[in-house]
C-alpha cells in the first residue's frame, strides 16, 4: 500500500503501513548527527563518525539532490509519533568506482540503531523502490555495500537486487548489486 502526498513541491511524501518518507528539513540535523556518530551506523559506510560539517553536508546534499536530479533521499520516520528512523532513497553520487555506476540511480538506506532489526529498512526501501519504478521505468538501479555488511546485503536481496560485479571503490573490493524494474 503506497500513498503519495506532497511535502516540498518537488519531494513526494510516501506512507507505508508503519512509516512515512518525507523531505529532509534543517530541523533533522540533530537526528542525523547522532545517527552518523554511532559506530553501528558508520562502520560499513564511511568507517569513521561524521562531524558537524559532514552532517551539514549530508543534510544539504539530501535537500539539493531533489532539485538537481528529480530524485533523492527521504527522512524515514514512524507514522505513529513521528520518531526518526533514518534515511532512504536514490542518489547520483558520481563515485570513483570501477566499473562506473553513474548511469544507474543508486538506492541506499541508513537507519538509526534503535530501528535496527524491525524490518524498517526493507519496508522503507521497498516503498522508495516502488516510487523509483514509477519514475525511472525499466531502468536499472544499483546499490553497493562493504562486503561484510551482511544485514544490508540481505535487505537488498529481499528487494530483488542481485550481485552483478565486484567493483573497486576506495581501493577495496565492493560488491555491486543491480535490479531492473519490471515492465509496466
Amino acid at each position: 500500500m503506497l500513498t503519495l502526498k506532497p511535502d516540498l513541491p518537488f519531494v513526494p511524501v510516501i506512507e507505508t503501513e508503519r512509516l512515512r518518507l518525507r523531505a529532509h528539513r534543517p530541523s533533522d540535523f540533530d537526528h542525523l548527527y547522532i545517527m552518523w556518530r554511532d559506530e553501528r551506523v558508520y562502520r560499513y559506510i564511511t568507517g569513521k563518525p561524521s562531524g558537524l560539517s559532514d552532517t551539514e553536508t549530508r543534510l544539504t546534499r539530501a535537500i539539493g539532490h531533489w532539485a538537481a536530479y528529480g530524485f533523492g533521499y527521504w527522512v524515514v520516520e514512524e507514522k505513529e509519533g513521528s520518531a526518526f528512523v533514518g534515511t532512504v532513497g536514490f542518489g547520483q553520487f558520481r563515485r570513483e568506482i570501477t566499473p562506473s555506476i553513474d548511469d544507474m540511480p543508486e538506492v541506499g538506506w541508513v537507519l538509526s540503531p534503535r530501528a535496527h532489526g524491525r524490518g524498517y529498512a526493507t519496508e522503507a526501501a521497498r516503498a522508495a523502490i516502488a516510487w523509483g519504478d514509477m519514475q525511472f521505468g525499466a531502468r536499472t538501479t544499483c546499490c553497493i555495500f562493504h562486503p561484510d555488511h551482511a544485514a544490508s546485503i540481505r535487505v537488498a536481496e529481499k528487494l530483488g537486487y542481485t550481485r552483478w560485479r565486484i567493483g573497486q571503490f576506495n581501493g577495496e573490493a565492493t560488491p555491486i548489486y543491480v535490479r531492473v524494474a519490471p515492465a509496466p
